[in-house]
Order: C-alpha cells, then structure tokens, then sequence
C-alpha cells in the first residue's frame, strides 16, 4: 500500500482543453472524440515538428503543471500502456514492404521517445521512467512515482497518456482508446493529511468486497476513469481487477 497526495493536474483530449472543461466532463464524462492536436507553444518549432499527435498530449500536460520559475529538475514518470503503437506499425509494414527503415523513425517509436524528448526540450536532468503494465499501467506509474518520493524526491510528476490501437490490433482492443493524456503533481502524504490518497493492492482470491465504479465511468478507459475520480466528489473508492491483482484507489477528504 501506498500514499500520496496529488498537488496539482493538467489535462488535455479533444473538445477538452481547459481545466473548467475538464471539471464539467467529470459531471457527465463521454469519451473525447476528435481530430484536434495541442498547439504546444512551449516547445520550440524545431523541435515541435519531430513529435507525432499522441507525443504532443502528453508533453502539452508535462509543460501545464510546470510551475512558474521553477528550475523543471522534477523526477517524471511517463505511462502509455501502448505508446506511439502506429509509428511502430509503419516500421514493420516498411520492413515487410523491404523499404530502409529511417533511424530516426525508429528512435521515436520506442517506448520511453516521449519522455526523453520532453527532458531534452525543457533541460530537465531529473530521473524519468517510462511504463507500461497492461491494464494495471496507471497503478504500476504511482508505485513507481511513491518508490521516487521514498527516496527523497519532493514531488514525481506521473504523465499518462494513450491512443486509438491500429485497425490491426482491433481484435486486442479491451477498452475504449480515445486520444488523452493527464499529468499528476504526486507530492508524499503526512500523516494528518485529510486529502491523502491511498492505492492498496491484494490477491483478486482474497481481495475483499469493493464498492463498484460510478456507472457513469464503465465506458471510460481506465486511465481517464482515474482522472474523473481525481475531479468527482463522488466516488470515493474505484477498484481494479488486473488478473491475479485487485487494485484499490481511496480518496481521503
């Protein structure tokens, strides 16, 4: 078990792109549709031009929850349980068509290309990790972020962000993939913090009776089921079952 506090968020998917669209989403949450791209002005264009739909979701929201003057040496953990899966598509379907591969295609389709160009393009040395758990990808993503602020770290900023699986992989398809991508300002937990959060995790064998989800969340990729239960009042629990796992969220205050 694990606790944190969640300090700050940003958020972006089409026809969502301000915090009070998000806030009025979480009352009636549908799932984004849309072919709309961040502008993403905080990068130079350079660079810009280099990062594919998906990279710029989640860059976008690591540079929203920038803080004003600070020093950006803040440990990061990027979290895509498919990442850029279509550039790697085109990379395998050149390959059967026996065209060269590009290099650099290829460098920006491995999992943690995201990440890295984020650190590049706003200098940040810090430490970053980036995941990927199957459906348990967000839980495996604060693990992560709560081992970092074990080890000292004041704040871990937790980015999570997905996309729409090629029409090849539709058969792989478990949830609905919208286009989305949150970032958490995930900062340790006092012991008197009302507003801590809890994740717990046991054996699905053993795992205790849960509260079920709001219904209004059914239709959401868990990913963006976490985010309406980071902006909801209500509920105050929401459960995972991830194969042998029962993953457990409690939201205190």
């Amino acid at each position: 078990m694990v606790r944190f506090s969640v300090e700050g968020w940003a958020a972006w998917a089409p026809g969502l792109e301000t915090r009070q669209s998000w806030l009025d989403w979480s009352q009636a949450p549908a799932l984004p549709e849309g072919d709309q791209t961040p502008l993403l002005t905080e990068i130079p264009a350079m660079q810009r031009r280099r990062i594919e739909r998906l990279g710029r979701l989640a860059i976008q929201v690591a540079c929203w929850c920038e803080q004003p003057g600070e020093d950006v040496q803040v440990p990061m953990v990027f979290a895509s349980r498919h990442g850029d899966v279509m550039r790697s598509i085109e990379l395998l379907q050149a390959l059967v068509a026996g065209e060269p591969l590009s290099p650099t295609a290829f460098g920006l389709s491995v999992h943690n290309a995201v990440a890295a160009l984020y650190s590049i393009a706003r200098r940040n040395r810090a430490n970053y990790q980036a995941i990927a758990a199957g459906e348990a990808t967000v839980e495996a993503a604060l693990v992560e972020a709560c081992a970092l602020l074990a080890e000292g770290a004041p704040e871990v900023r937790v980015v999570v962000y997905d996309s729409q699986l090629p029409a090849v992989y539709a058969g792989f398809r478990q949830q609905p993939d919208p286009y989305y991508a949150w970032c958490w300002r995930v900062t340790p937990a006092h012991e008197d913090d009302t507003a801590a959060w809890q994740l717990a995790w046991e054996p699905s064998t053993t795992a205790a009776a849960l509260p079920e989800p709001a219904s209004a969340s059914d239709a959401l990729p868990h990913g963006l089921a976490l985010m309406r239960f980071l902006l909801a009042p209500a509920p105050a629990t929401l459960a995972l079952q991830d194969g042998p796992l029962c993953w457990r969220w409690t939201r205190h205050g």
